[in-house]
């Protein structure tokens, strides 16, 4: 039986879907797991699988369209199976649905009628056909956004579904598409400025439209816009870029402009995107340049006459003489957002710190041991999250939230790994970590830190911690504190492993130890119980056998 594929609702406050890409066409067969479409929603491009068997009889919505939450994505049921029946239903549904949307808005139309009667502001409304953009709310978590580079200039014409610019959030840098078609008439943001969600970005209308009209006129949602000071209209060509599309994307050390697809080829392909010349809008690499590239041996450089000359006679050494000079840099929305949070955390968390040294001999014999297995690899840092939730579940204190009037005592084990990226840190977390070995620890940690590094991981996968682990050991740090990753009670701070003098059994000997550093929240947290949990951390380290129970 034929089985109605709706669009799925995929992040918490997603209302309708884009279908960036259909991966299956009507007529092939899919089996339960395989990707039948890449979905875009208001906060990611995601896969979107089937859990269905048979073949792809209709595709209610075509790549590039969007519709709302539940609506008909489409229908898998077997070869030749007729559904005329299913398609009517959802068009009288949809009849339905519309002449009651119809009622409604008239009701709507009229009331608002009504009300603009009695308003004697004389404010003018948006002409017809214009549209206002605003800044769009791109994660959960965004108060601001940072636009990247514009992709279009005022005066150029717009489709709808255009990248009209790349806007850096406080997690990544998005894609941000026109639902509108006609010509760019202003910018209201430029490149490298911030502003809060739902300032004006931009507004798309008919050529010759008065801009500043519409700015000073009432918004779709009646309130007058508050900016004093607008830009005067910019010429078609101002600001423009001039690229040259036979020369590569960036030699000058200046970002790389390139679709999100386009990086995922040139990265599963191991291919330099300077390298690459974009043919897309002011010289964006697209996904055909990835896959029309021919890698070629570098040019060097040309020699300078200087370096080309005989080499002189030595000169007399003079003192160095040379101009001084430093450059400012806008921090970006992710740089911006950790900067707060920790200070938030530092400065209204009291924060004390227990340090405590644990002998690596077993655990450095067991991990051996452990990775001779077949397809088998765990790391120290794996052993030190699977000791951390073990810890948590005897000492909950630990595993608790500051609220203020109360403290919440999380009965789960969510353990945050921090790992570092190229503009400032984000923290993955393991649900439930307590319920894992170390081996799901090691392929958990492994998969998310990979795509922490892309910019790949969802916001879902970075919420919900409730108690976090820092490592540096792989860098030589040998003893170092953290910040507390609020809304956790502590954090654990975890050195490298050292080859030192120690005494065993009244013997000096060589041993393996490491030293860990507990912050705790003090308004939680304290010491006593601090200090009972790294106790009872250390015994698992040193005996790692009692992990494997």
């Amino acid at each position: 039986m034929a089985e109605i594929i709706s669009m799925p609702r995929l992040s918490d406050t997603m209302e309708e879907g884009t279908v960036a890409k259909w991966l299956k066409s009507v007529g092939d067969k899919v089996e339960e797991g395989d990707i039948l479409a890449e979905i875009e929603t208001d906060k990611a491009t995601m896969e979107f699988e089937s859990f269905y068997e048979g073949t792809l009889l209709h595709i209610g919505i075509e790549e590039g369209d969007g519709a709302p939450v539940d609506s008909l994505l489409a229908i898998i049921g077997e070869e030749g199976e007729d559904i005329s029946s299913l398609l009517n239903g959802e068009s009288k549904s949809s009849t339905e649905e519309d002449d009651s949307d119809s009622e409604e808005k008239e009701e709507e139309t009229s009331s608002e009628a009504e009300g603009e009667s009695s308003d004697d502001s004389g404010e003018a409304e948006v002409p017809e056909g214009v549209e206002i953009i605003k800044m769009p709310r791109l994660s959960d978590t965004m108060e601001e956004g940072t636009v990247a580079a514009w992709l279009k200039s005022v005066g150029d014409e717009v489709e709808e579904g255009d990248i009209l610019a790349e806007i850096e959030t406080d997690k990544a840098t998005m894609e941000f598409e026109s639902f509108y078609s006609g010509t760019l008439l202003h910018i209201g943001i430029k490149e490298g400025e911030s502003s809060p969600v739902d300032a004006v970005l931009a507004v798309i209308g008919p050529k010759g439209t008065d801009v500043d009209a519409v700015l000073n006129s009432k918004s779709s949602s009646g309130k007058k816009k508050t900016s004093s000071e607008e830009p005067k209209k910019e010429a078609p060509d101002d600001k423009k870029e001039k690229v040259d599309e036979s020369s590569p994307a960036a030699n000058d050390g200046k970002r790389i402009f390139a679709s999100p697809l386009a990086k995922k080829i040139a990265a599963d392909k191991g291919i330099d995107l300077s390298s690459v010349s974009g043919t897309g809008d002011n010289g964006r690499i697209v996904k055909k340049d990835i896959e029309n590239y021919t890698p070629s041996e570098k040019r060097e450089a040309p020699k300078s006459a200087d370096s080309a000359a005989p080499a002189k006679a030595a000169a007399p050494v003079i003192l160095p003489v040379g101009e001084e000079g430093s450059e400012e840099v806008k921090n970006s929305q992710m740089r911006k957002v950790i900067a707060k949070r920790l200070s938030e955390s530092k400065f209204t968390a009291p924060h004390y710190y227990l340090t405590i040294e644990v002998d690596m001999g077993n655990a450095m014999a067991s991990r051996k041991q452990i990775n001779e297995l077949p397809d088998t690899k765990v790391s120290f840092n794996d052993m030190v999250v699977k000791a951390c939730a073990m810890a948590l579940k005897k000492h909950p204190q630990v595993n608790t939230t500051w609220n203020g009037d109360t403290t919440r005592y999380n009965q789960h084990v969510h353990v945050g790994v921090a790992v570092a990226v190229d503009e400032g840190l984000v923290v993955p977390v393991l649900k439930f970590t307590d319920q894992m070995n170390l081996t799901q620890i090691g392929a958990s940690v492994k998969d998310l830190a990979g795509r922490a590094r892309n910019k790949k991981l969802t916001p879902a996968e970075m919420e919900g911690s409730t108690f976090t682990v820092s490592n540096l050991g792989m860098f030589g740090i040998v003893e170092f504190t953290s910040i507390i990753n609020q809304p956790n009670s502590a954090i654990l701070s975890v050195g490298a492993i050292v080859q030192k003098p120690v005494v065993k059994d009244g013997q000096i000997v060589v041993g393996n130890t490491m030293k860990v550093t507990l912050a705790c929240d003090h308004r939680t947290v304290d010491g006593a119980t601090g200090a009972q949990f790294l106790l009872t951390l250390r015994a698992y380290l040193e005996n790692p056998v009692t992990m494997l129970a």
